[in-house]
């Protein structure tokens, strides 16, 4: 177990309250301090400086998904990114789960859509419905594993992450036999896209993709991932892609993602081997290259999962590295989460990790204790992390499992009051 020895508090009241789901709040670099909170069952929100949020939402696309199963459900709206230029074109981009596409598999699930949309010319608030221009659609034959938070790099790309397809071990219908989509680099699954929205028709390839002019999918970033749910650029440093990556039953992992990598699954969970067929149990022994004898690269963080004896948590939220100002003891650390300790009961855990003193190796980490609480514990379903202009860090919640009623909140993470 992590030492609980870290103290910051979630600013009372919150900053917005009232949601379902929220999964995303981020500033749209235009200047004008607002904020953009996401719902996944299809709202983005618009919350002004002075902290009021809107009535009208900047975006609706619920109509345009598949319905969501109220009691759980990892589909819905995923992502949203602004366009690096939005103050001069009103670009932004969203990734949502819409009802299966004529022509998929008639036995899958769904399609998970990347579409670019513009913002009124009338409001700034509101988002123009009728200008979505869909750049991707990727057939889903499961229901969940569809990660979904898309980004925008420091090189001006689109990272888009997507999961393996669903259900459990990469097996099943949809699936590549033998090793797996996220092996499979002749499909999209189970990898970080990156694209160019800027060119092209409908985007354009980077040059520098791996399999740019190659085999493979050339819109492939990294690969070998099976649920990465949660990806954040880091905005100081070295601007380090990080991608929590929801583990099977073992091992939960946080990967520093690199051009070209394979992150393991489902040769490995985490930085220990798999078996598909006995995943309950991590095998002495297993390749440690992938299908095309490329070295597979292991996780900076990783830790039990509460199905094993002492874990720690079921699924990991991958978090953000801390450049702001406030809590000037987090400087330069990575701060990240678990979902919850079960499904019963919302029992969410903050965590917060260190770079190690040399350059390899798992980082350290430790629980992060909530000081308005009085057992120190978050209390609520972790969903997610935001940042706003200032990069101060902001925590997603709900008392729900699954995207429904009202209990979702975003609160601002500020130091432990004297």
């Amino acid at each position: 177990m992590v030492q609980m020895t870290t103290t910051a508090r979630t600013e009372q009241p919150w900053v917005a309250e009232g949601l379902a789901a929220p999964l995303a709040l981020m500033p749209s670099g235009d200047g004008s301090d607002r904020l953009f909170i996401l719902d996944q069952v299809g709202q983005i929100w618009t919350l002004t400086p002075v902290g009021d949020l809107l009535a009208e939402p900047f975006l609706d696309v619920s109509d345009r998904m598949v319905n969501l199963q109220t009691g759980y459900d990892e589909r819905g709206l995923l992502g949203l990114a602004f366009h690096p230029n939005f103050a001069e074109n009103g670009r932004f981009y969203v990734y949502y789960s819409a009802p299966l596409r004529d022509g998929a598999p008639a036995d899958w699930n769904h399609t998970s859509h990347v579409s670019e949309f513009t913002v009124s010319g009338d409001d700034p608030n509101v988002a123009d419905a009728g200008s979505e221009r869909i750049l991707l659609q990727v057939d889903q034959p499961q229901s969940n594993h569809n990660a979904g938070q898309i980004a925008f790099g420091p090189d001006g790309y689109l990272y888009i992450p997507l999961g393996d397809g669903g259900g459990a071990n990469d097996t099943g219908i949809g699936h590549t036999p033998e090793i797996g989509n996220s092996q499979d680099t002749t499909n999209l699954m189970g990898s970080i896209l990156r694209i160019d929205v800027d060119r092209g028709d409908p985007y354009g390839i980077p040059s520098d993709n791996p399999f740019s002019g190659e085999d493979g999918r050339e819109e492939i970033y990294a690969y070998g991932l099976r649920n990465p749910y949660r990806i954040a650029f880091d905005p100081g440093g070295d601007r380090q892609l990080f991608a929590g990556d929801v583990g099977q039953n073992l091992w939960e992992e946080v990967n520093i993602v690199t051009l070209g990598g394979n992150y393991g699954w489902r040769i490995k969970e985490g930085a220990h081997c798999f078996n598909p067929q006995n995943p309950h149990v991590s095998p002495e022994e297993c390749p440690d290259t992938g299908p095309m004898g490329e070295t597979l690269i292991d996780p900076v963080i990783e830790y039990q999962n509460a199905n094993a004896p002492g874990g720690l948590g079921l699924a990991v939220v991958g978090g953000m590295v801390y450049r702001g100002e406030v809590l000037p003891g987090f400087q330069g650390r990575y701060v990240f989460g678990d979902w919850s300790t079960g499904f019963g009961q919302p029992d969410g855990i903050l965590l917060v990790a260190t770079p190690p003193e040399m350059a390899e190796g798992l980082w350290p980490f430790e629980e992060l204790r909530i000081a308005t609480r009085e057992d120190g514990r978050l209390g609520h379903y972790l969903l997610s992390f935001g940042q706003d202009a200032n990069l101060e860090l902001y925590v997603l919640t709900s008392d729900t499992a699954g995207p429904s009623g009202d209990t979702g909140k975003a609160f601002k993470m500020v130091p432990p009051e004297s």
